[in-house]
């Protein structure tokens, strides 16, 4: 894979790290998206000592007016792009009548229409190169047995799902593949729910047949790598859990 490039966003930390580094071993030039510069600096001194080239770009998903011009800096920056990684996520959880229209609103704006703006922007790029690979992020919070609290969030990654299968289906034609991932990983954010809530956490472990929750890297990232690859060039339009079993697609 050495040549490559991607896109990342939500790059700065956890999954969205933990994928970038996975492709930078394999030898994939990253651009880093993400919202705060420290952190995306921090990724990208990551990638480099892995022989890579790895660029910042400060990124606000929701700002989806910004996204073109964002998508032609890469591009300029890298020379092409053959790989889109949608994993920046913003949204709120809780009751559906403890959440405002805005609160509601929140999760679509950086998921379902940031993906959207993203691959759309990205298309030509991509068909450019004679086709890629777009791998978008949606949950299991889906599927999950008891979507309390998770209604917002379900609702957003569904869409974003949705959108995933009608780009395959009118994508294929210019190479492109496009699938999902639901991925259950120790991110920063579980991992702060975790301490603050150990009885809580070790029953919520239980409900995960392999037994433990993923590695950003190792468990996702090297996952992404493989869709991307050549090794996956005949699947596109699906959803792969990588969620060590919890939830039944």
């Amino acid at each position: 894979m050495h040549g490559k490039v991607a896109i990342v966003t939500g790059a700065g930390q956890g999954v969205g790290q933990g994928i970038a580094r996975a492709l930078a071993t394999e030898g994939v030039d990253v651009a880093v998206l993400g919202r705060t510069a420290s952190k995306l600096e921090s990724t990208c001194v990551q990638l480099r000592d892995k022989g890579v080239k790895a660029e910042p770009f400060i990124c606000d998903v929701t700002a989806t007016d910004e996204v073109p011009r964002i998508v032609a800096a890469v591009v300029d920056a890298f020379g092409g792009l053959d790989i889109v990684v949608n994993n920046a996520y913003h949204g709120r959880l809780g009751p559906l009548l403890s959440l405002d229209d805005d609160g509601f609103q929140q999760g679509f704006r950086s998921g379902p229409f940031a993906t959207f703006t993203f691959m759309k922007a990205c298309h030509p790029h991509l068909a450019a190169r004679g086709g890629g690979s777009i791998v978008n992020l949606v949950t299991s919070a889906m599927m999950r047995w008891d979507q309390s609290n998770y209604g917002a969030y379900a609702a957003a990654k569904a869409a974003v799902q949705s959108l995933t299968r009608t780009a395959a289906a009118e994508w294929g034609r210019d190479g492109i593949r496009v699938n999902c991932i639901a991925p259950l990983a120790l991110s920063p954010a579980l991992k702060g729910w975790s301490e603050a809530n150990p009885e809580e956490a070790e029953e919520f472990l239980r409900t995960v047949p392999l037994g433990y929750i993923g590695d950003c890297e190792r468990d996702i990232g090297r996952a992404v790598v493989m869709l991307v690859g050549e090794d996956a060039r005949y699947l596109t339009g699906a959803t792969v859990p990588l969620d060590g079993g919890q939830a039944r697609f």
